[in-house]
């Protein structure tokens, strides 16, 4: 079994406000969650109104399967939001 992990930090230039950057990461989590099935939350930067840390996790049974979803979430997530994307880490684990 192998395990993906991926932390994706980002801004949102157009958020003003801290809601306005929930709304954002809110769409992001729903989307990307229902596109690649992968767990997404999150993770720091929580008051912080413009900068996001979201944690990705995926499982496989092929660590090359693993990376490259990682790879297409964090592509995903770059070209298909009003964010940049600022520190993309990714690491696998074999179980």
């Amino acid at each position: 079994m192998h395990i993906g992990v991926c932390i994706i930090r980002l801004q949102a230039f157009e958020s003003g406000t801290l809601k306005d950057k929930r709304r954002v990461v809110r769409s992001i989590k729903d989307r990307t969650r229902q596109r690649y099935n992968v767990a997404i939350a999150e993770v720091d930067y929580l008051d912080d109104h413009r900068t996001a840390e979201l944690g990705i996790t995926c499982v496989s049974n092929d660590s090359r399967h693993a990376d490259s979803m990682l790879t297409k979430v964090a592509d995903y997530i770059e070209g298909s939001f009003p964010v940049v994307v600022l520190n993309v880490e990714r690491e696998l684990w074999t179980i």
